[in-house]
């Protein structure tokens, strides 16, 4: 991306989409996807809706995610000059590294002691929780749509009725007895 280049919607999003897939990879959407590395067969964290869930207003930085993102972008120029790289100046800087590269810079920038590591952080555990628990769904939609995280973990379909119950025990035994005043729906009384 050339210098001096407006910032825009697109360079935000190709930018979160390039991060995310480098917290929890996945496969390329078409052969011409730049910000998804495709070092994965399976769906990642975009797909899971990484970019959904961040710009959803309860997550409290939708403000600050064109400047994570114009912030990001100024680390990865610095790191491509400091390790040799070479950037295609028609996509955003994070974007145009291989995923090797990202990982690096991302480890660098979450490590402690780093000044920035807990704006980093934040953004990468919104990721996971994109992927991990489909945050920003309600989760009986979110497996009805094939969510790949909630797929990949084996997450339980609910009942016919939409609620969730679990008649096996998880340990295959009873660990302890029921409570006598427990109501019929799990309740303590």
């Amino acid at each position: 991306m050339a210098a001096g280049a407006e910032f825009d919607d697109q360079v935000l999003t190709s930018t979160l989409e390039a991060f995310a897939d480098t917290i929890v990879p996945g496969v390329k959407r078409g052969p011409d996807d730049r910000a998804i590395a495709g070092v994965c067969d399976d769906p990642g964290a975009v797909e899971a809706g990484a970019l959904e869930l961040l710009n959803d207003p309860a997550t409290g930085i939708t403000a600050g995610l064109g400047p994570l993102a114009q912030t990001l972008n100024g680390h990865a120029t610095a790191y491509a000059q400091e390790h040799g790289r070479s950037l295609d100046e028609g996509v955003p800087p994070f974007v145009a590294l291989d995923y090797e590269d990202r990982v690096a810079l991302v480890d660098a920038l979450t490590t402690p002691g780093h000044p920035e590591q807990s704006g980093w952080v934040l953004l990468s555990m919104f990721t996971n929780m994109a992927y991990d628990s489909a945050a920003h769904r309600s989760t009986g939609e979110a497996i009805a749509d094939g969510h790949p995280g909630l797929i990949a973990m084996g997450f339980a379909k609910p009942d016919s009725d939409g609620l969730w119950r679990f008649p096996d025990f998880s340990y295959g035994q009873e660990l302890a007895k029921r409570h006598p005043n427990t109501t019929e729906s799990g309740s303590p009384a």
